[in-house]
């Protein structure tokens, strides 16, 4: 120590240089043997590392790794020797007097990195809890990433535990390690997808998210932006971490970071870490991921209320412009293609009296001159992404431009458009509203067609004019190549796809004219691009159209475009758009964007569309021969589908008529089964139900006969017994009177049958004339009219009826027998008793008699209703055999067309074969001819002009048969025989 003093602080004369002192101090940092010398030698170092790099690096790097392997226990050494490395491998701008040396650094990060245990020992470093160690060793790493980042990548992805460690520094307590290894993970991280994932899944995503709720969010610091560039660097293009981001729940945590209140102070680091976060949020639903990715992430910002919040920031006022720029197109990509968010950012409103809709704001500022560049751009983009996948909003557009009852004092978007479009003194104005009209039409054939009904009044007194010839007219008017190519634009998407389209626009009969003119001019860059432009046009209406304009048929623009310009200066002119840049920029984002106005001339899915018609385009003007054959094959295939549709629409019809008849027989026939079995089950009931009859009947005979004379028998008794009582009635005066209580209370046992019995008369009498009633609502012979399941539930119910009064009247009569038993033993004392059940029993009798004759009364009815069933039965019969006779007539006679309409095809198929046989039996007659006469000539004969003449006769009468044959083969006359149906 004492003697580096001395070295320092001695004369003037004896003071050495600074590679001296260099040397010297690396000379004793090798061999001295005290710790404390080697320290001061080489703090020493590092204190020179500043001013004299090139002596230091050159000549003590070597001992400085070798200090750093030797005495990595002393903490100060390693402390100062990381400094030291740190000095020499990093360009401190931070100090005026050292001028930047990159190459300089670059040499010795590579000098230092050729050793791969000098990494791995620095990385032991960083893994070092004292502060001055691993704050030097974060700094040096974030050096030597940027001087060799694959070499330190590789090394720490080898390293065990290497990146695990690196990401445990993100939760150490003091805020400047934490800052630095944010730094070194930033560096650490760019471009290596494996380090990437590896944090990912190490917990990264919530560790940094968790430092940026900590340090305020959007109001936070430096330290804010550095966490928001980690996410971005592992994020982006990065696939498995996105999926593992919306999944592990890290959107939702983003949408705090939106809560803008209108008092907000937009410092410019709120400005850079909004920027930040806005640009994390297009990482997630970038166009470029794969779309599941992208469309599972809107999905989770629309529910989380991410996208809400960025709509309020849209329609927030005090946002600065190019925050407010990044937000719209933040919007735009979080709803293109999303059919939900589409329709949440169709519902949003402006606030202000009265509400607007955000899509006709954000149109106002995109027409409006005097807004910045870029947000107009950003509010086309958001227009497309509206559109994008989106039918009912490309409907909504073109309705609005259509004649409606919107108010007066209301503007729409297609106002907005429209008065873009034709502004006179913006240019960009007019491009950037033909482009977005445009993408109200990409691949929407119907909006197309309506548009063809917008009218315009350009002048007062004037009729109105349509869209499209509008259009045309500002096109060969307008001077602004910026204007024209928007128009172009417009028309070649409105036309592609569209005939009826193309044919509004050949009916102007300057549109093609104007057209090969400009294909034919000569101009600078831009106008070869403006003229390739108009060639793909015309290259629309020849392979869209459908020949509805007779002197504009795709041969006769073809033979235009061979006259007038050439087809290889039309090619050339196609060529001339793909091989300029701004094309080849526009075609790589879908985005618009360009370095200034100007430069704003090409749209994404305009560079689409041209390039996959160009080649189809230059095929079809090439090859005129192959057209007009494919007009001519299109006219014969025309005409013979038309024979074939007529044929088609006749074996329909008759099929139809078939399948009708084969339902109505099919029901018939379910309806006659049906009927027999019905029938059957009748009959059989029938039956049954007469011998239920014939039995009862016999019993009732039986017992009604035993009971009669029973009781005369007993009554003869009784009269005995009578006289005999009276003799004894003084001495039973007592009992009689009991008797008589018992008697009394008979009588009224016998009044509640009499009741009963009449009730159930009444009831027979209700059945009988319901009965007679249904018998009387049979229809007539109507095919249609016959129920059968329910007259066959009815007779059921008939006969269920018939056998309960049979079993009911059994049971009465069993009672009744019991009853006698019972009265004439207690009755012996009583003659009036007596009298009062023969009187009961003849009634019963009587009335036992009259059911019976309503029950033969009824099997007549039912044996008569079976009678008209059996003749009903056969009337159907009658008509299904009729139906099925026609059917099979209706079956031959479509055998018969099907054949008819095969022979006149092969009829056809025959002669245009004979006609091609004898066209080329002309043709090798000719040829044959021909060289007969060379060969006379060449044996010296001679060819009289007769023999001329009549073989130019002969040629012209082929020629006449030639033709007349051709004539012949046209469809719907083959050879004669007429393909036409009857």
């Amino acid at each position: 120590m004492n003697y580096f003093k001395s070295f320092v602080k001695g004369s003037d004369e004896q003071q050495p240089s600074g590679a001296e002192t260099v040397s010297r101090l690396c000379d004793r940092v090798a061999s001295s043997t005290l710790l404390e010398d080697r320290r001061d030698a080489v703090r020493a170092l590092k204190s020179l590392s500043r001013k004299f790099r090139y002596e230091v690096g050159t000549q003590g790097m070597a001992h400085i790794a070798t200090v750093l392997d030797q005495d990595a226990n002393d903490d100060e050494m390693v402390a100062y020797a990381l400094d030291t490395l740190c000095n020499l491998m990093s360009d401190m701008e931070e100090d005026d007097d050292v001028v930047p040396q990159p190459e300089l650094t670059r040499t010795f990060v590579e000098k230092f990195t050729a050793e791969e245990n000098n990494i791995n020992v620095v990385l032991d470093f960083v893994e070092r809890y004292d502060f001055s160690v691993r704050l030097s060793a974060l700094r040096l790493m974030i050096s030597l990433l940027k001087g060799q980042p694959g070499k330190i990548q590789e090394t720490v992805l080898m390293k065990p535990m290497g990146i695990s460690r690196l990401i445990d520094l993100l939760t150490d307590s003091r805020e400047v390690i934490r800052n630095d290894a944010l730094l070194l993970l930033i560096e650490l991280t760019r471009g290596n997808s494996n380090i990437q994932k590896i944090i990912a899944f190490e917990n990264g995503f919530d560790i940094i998210l968790d430092i940026i709720r900590a340090e305020g969010m959007s109001d936070g610091g430096v330290v804010v932006e550095d966490c928001l560039l980690l996410l971005l660097h592992l994020l982006k293009r990065n696939t498995s971490n996105q999926q593992f981001f919306k999944e592990g729940s890290f959107v939702q945590r983003l949408t705090p970071f939106f809560e803008i209140d209108s008092e907000s102070v937009w410092s410019a680091q709120k400005v850079a870490n909004l920027h930040l976060m806005l640009k994390l949020v297009r990482t997630l639903v970038a166009p470029s991921n794969p779309s599941n990715v992208t469309s599972s992430c809107q999905l989770v910002m629309q529910q989380c209320g991410l996208l809400e919040r960025l709509c309020n920031m849209l329609m927030a006022t005090g946002v600065p412009a190019d925050i407010l720029t990044e937000t719209i197109n933040t919007v735009s990509e979080v709803i293109r293609g999303c059919e939900a968010n589409q329709a949440m950012f169709e519902s949003v409103h402006a606030p202000c009296e009265p509400p607007r809709p955000a899509i006709v704001v954000l149109l106002m500022s995109m027409v409006n001159d005097k807004q910045p560049f870029e947000l107009r751009c950003a509010v086309l983009y958001c227009f497309q992404c509206f559109l994008h996948v989106n039918p009912a909003g490309q409907t909504k557009i073109v309705n609005t431009l259509l004649p409606s009852s919107l108010q007066s004092q209301q503007i729409s978007a297609g106002q907005l458009l429209c008065g873009g479009l034709f502004a006179a003194s913006d240019p960009l104005s007019n491009w950037c509203s033909a482009v977005a009209l445009s993408h109200a039409l990409n691949r929407n054939t119907e909006m197309k067609q309506q548009l063809l009904r917008v009218q315009l009044a350009t002048s007062v007194g004037n009729p109105p004019i349509s869209l499209l010839q509008q259009i045309t007219n500002i096109v060969r008017q307008s001077t602004s190549i910026q204007s024209r190519m928007g128009l172009l634009i417009l028309l070649c998407s409105w036309l592609s796809g569209c005939p009826i389209a193309v044919s509004h626009l050949l009916h102007d009969s300057d549109a093609v004219p104007f057209l090969l003119s400009q294909i034919a001019e000569h101009g600078n860059e831009l106008d070869h691009v403006l003229h390739g432009v108009c060639a793909l046009l015309l290259g629309i209406c020849i392979v869209d159209n459908d020949g509805s304009v007779p002197q504009c048929t795709k041969e006769s623009l073809i033979e235009l475009i061979v006259a007038r310009v050439g087809i290889e200066r039309f090619c050339d002119s196609l060529g001339a758009v793909t091989k300029h840049d701004l094309y080849s920029k526009a075609f790589q984002r879908s985005q618009p964007v360009a370095p200034s106005s100007d430069d704003m001339l090409f749209d994404h899915n305009f560079t689409k569309l041209f390039k996959t018609l160009e080649d189809n385009i230059i095929k079809m003007v090439s090859n005129l021969e192959d057209v007009k054959k494919e007009e001519e094959s299109k006219a014969a295939i025309k005409a013979h589908d038309s024979i074939i549709k007529e044929y088609q629409a006749l074996i329909r019809s008759q099929d139809t008529d078939l399948k009708e008849l084969r339902s109505r027989v099919s029901s018939l026939e379910s309806e006659l089964s049906q009927t027999k079995e019905n029938l059957d089950e009748r009959t059989a009931q029938v039956q049954q139900l007469k011998d239920q009859y014939n039995v009862l009947k016999t019993m009732h005979d039986s017992s009604s006969g035993d009971g009669v004379s029973d009781a005369a028998e007993l009554l003869s008794s009784l009269n005995v017994q009578i006289e005999e009582l009276k003799q004894e009635n003084a001495e039973k005066n007592a009992k009689l009177q009991e008797k008589e209580n018992s008697i009394q209370q008979l009588r009224n046992d016998l009044d509640g049958l009499e009741l009963r019995s009449l009730q159930l008369s009444s009831s027979d009498e209700t059945q009988q004339n319901n009965n007679q009633q249904s018998n009387t609502n049979i229809p007539d012979d109507s095919i249609h009219a016959i129920n059968v399941p329910d007259d066959s539930r009815l007779q059921e119910h008939r006969l269920v009826q018939l056998t309960n009064e049979v079993d009911s009247l059994r049971s009465q009569l069993q009672a009744k027998d019991e009853e006698i038993s019972r009265l004439l033993s207690e009755g012996a004392r009583s003659q009036n008793t007596t009298d009062e059940v023969y009187d009961v029993l003849v009634s019963e009798k009587t009335s036992m008699q009259t059911k019976i004759h309503d029950l033969e009364s009824r099997l007549n009815v039912t044996s008569q209703e079976n009678l008209t069933l059996q003749d009903k039965i056969s009337t159907l019969e009658e008509k299904l055999s009729n139906l099925q006779s026609k059917e099979e007539s209706l079956v031959q006679q479509v055998t018969d067309a099907n054949s008819k309409a095969e022979e006149a095809k092969a009829q056809a198929e025959d002669f245009k074969k004979e006609q091609e046989d004898l066209l080329i039996l002309l043709s090798d007659q000719e040829t044959k001819l021909e060289s007969y006469k060379t060969k006379i000539k060449t044996l010296g004969g001679e060819i009289s002009d007769e023999d001329d003449d009549e073989e130019e006769e002969d040629d012209e009468e082929d020629e006449d048969v030639i033709e007349s044959l051709k004539q012949n083969s046209q469809p719907g006359d083959t050879n004669g025989v007429n393909t036409h149906p009857e």
